[in-house]
């Protein structure tokens, strides 16, 4: 009885890859987020190496002249920049993903098992992290943890990246906390919890063996969405300045010398458009991918 209303609650894995196959652009996606983020890793040696590399004489060509997609204003070539930046902004992203997981689910789990009192103030906690801009969050994070984690790794880049995917998962984790709590809190009703409770299981049996395994679905969708959502932030905050500091690219800092280098009188349109176009890809196939998997998980649809 118990398992079979565990069963009930969850699809089995062979019914959720199948219904993940059925989704064509979600299995595009991974293959199409496999190959890029196979890419940006294969080519490491090259582009950690080479993507600082000043050529003031074939700087501001074509992309023809400077194979294979051209070089920056300062003649460093642009596939470097841009495998490394993607690289690092699917880093941040993972990292910031993880993080956002794990106190997420940490928060929304103790809140809708514990109840009460302590559920109220842990929820009205975050309610206050959602009064807040995040942008002012990352912003005291990062002055209060930079110089610290500066002297620790020894280097300001190292740190920098670091205090990025801290902060961005630290204000990122709301949304998961209220999610799991309102999984937890509707699980805690099902039969199954109830004649667990009634055999005498604990409540850390509950957890392990009744409550995680249902909330294995919610935690991968909202997982594989998070990480989009982090990459963008991180781009945009590269974007203003206060995210990955050059010389050390990533597609949001790379996107942002690109619009500088769009004038009137002579348009590099190449700096904007590829890693715009990646970071554009990426988001996408992350999105059809959480799609995917969402519909995958969901015991609600078909087989």
């Amino acid at each position: 009885m118990e398992q079979e209303s565990i069963g009930q609650a969850n699809k089995p894995p062979d019914r959720r890859w199948r219904s993940f196959k059925r989704n064509r652009p979600a299995v595009g996606s991974l293959i199409l987020l496999g190959a890029i983020t196979a890419g940006c890793v294969a080519t490491l040696p090259w582009s950690l190496s080479r993507y600082d590399a000043q050529n003031l004489e074939t700087s501001r060509q074509s992309p023809t002249a400077s194979p294979p997609i051209g070089t920056d204003l300062l003649g460093r070539p642009l596939w470097a920049r841009c495998a490394l930046g993607g690289a690092i902004s699917l880093v941040v992203g993972l990292a910031a993903a993880a993080i956002s997981v794990l106190v997420g689910v940490t928060w929304g789990t103790l809140a809708g098992l514990a109840g009460g009192r302590t559920d109220a103030l842990l929820m009205r906690f975050v309610d206050i992290l959602y009064g807040l801009p995040y942008i002012l969050l990352v912003i005291l994070i990062k002055m209060a943890f930079e110089n610290p984690l500066r002297s620790f790794l020894g280097g300001a880049r190292a740190a920098n990246i670091v205090i990025l995917f801290v902060a961005i998962g630290a204000v990122s984790w709301l949304t998961m906390a209220r999610v799991i709590r309102g999984q937890v809190l509707s699980l805690k009703a099902q039969p199954f919890v109830e004649a667990a409770r009634a055999m005498g299981v604990g409540p850390v049996g509950i957890l392990w063996r009744h409550l995680l395994p249902n909330l294995v679905g919610p935690i991968v969708v909202y997982a594989t969405l998070t990480i989009p959502q982090a990459i963008l932030q991180e781009s945009f905050l590269s974007f203003l300045g206060i995210g990955v500091q050059p010389p050390v690219p990533s597609w949001g800092n790379l996107a942002a010398d690109g619009v500088t280098a769009i004038n009137n009188v002579e348009s590099f349109w190449w700096l904007l458009v590829f890693p715009c176009g990646l970071l554009s890809v990426t988001l996408l196939g992350l999105n059809f991918l959480g799609d995917g998997l969402r519909d995958a998980f969901d015991p609600k649809t078909g087989n």
